[in-house]
């Protein structure tokens, strides 16, 4: 019986699996796909966890050099295999995601990771304002919260409009990508460098 490729790739993509180890495994139980699947999770290949729960240690660092070499882009981003981080739709994100942080200018990935001292400084500022606009004091609160969500729509990357399409969040450009490739696609970190600033 000959193993196609593609049944090969659908298997590794069901199990994270290596390819020759999906491939041994369709031979062994010429061709049967949930076979195969109960082989590997019997040898101890194939991983048995839901996708959600997996890590995502694979992935590539992408970079973007805008053309007039002031700023510049570095960003890790994760999946779970080595096969899907070489994948376009993979790589053409990991790209995607340099060029918006060179032009969008992020403070933090996720709304958890802006840093203390940055948001305690716009809490103060936001109640300045709050307590200066001559509304009731009742309401300052909810001001402060509404000024901070648009902070973060504004400076923080998961949330941000995507530069190419701002119809949709560079959260939900993630996930969609995420779903494309079936695993879990991580934005792990990022350093932007602008010439000028200390």
């Amino acid at each position: 019986m000959t193993i196609s490729a593609k049944d090969v790739a659908a298997l590794r993509a069901r199990t994270g699996a290596g390819m020759m180890d999906c491939k041994n495994a369709l031979e062994e139980t010429q061709g049967d796909v949930e076979k195969a699947i109960a082989l590997l999770r019997k040898k101890g290949i194939a991983k048995a966890e839901k996708r959600a729960g997996r890590g995502a240690t694979e992935g590539l660092v992408g970079s973007y050099l805008h053309f007039n070499g002031k700023v510049g882009v570095l960003v890790e981003v994760n999946c779970e295999t080595d096969f899907v981080a070489r994948t376009d739709d993979f790589q053409g994100l990991v790209k995607s995601l340099a060029l918006h942080i060179a032009s969008a200018d992020p403070v933090a990935v996720s709304v958890e990771d802006v840093p203390k001292d940055l948001l305690e400084r716009e809490r103060e500022i936001y109640r300045a304002q709050a307590a200066g606009s001559g509304k009731p004091e009742k309401v300052w609160d909810k001001m402060v919260e509404g000024r901070l969500k648009k902070f973060y729509e504004e400076r923080v990357l998961l949330e941000q409009p995507f530069v190419k399409d701002d119809q949709q969040t560079v959260g939900q450009l993630v996930k969609a990508v995420s779903g494309k490739v079936g695993e879990n696609v991580v934005v792990r970190r990022f350093v932007r460098f602008q010439l000028g600033e200390g």
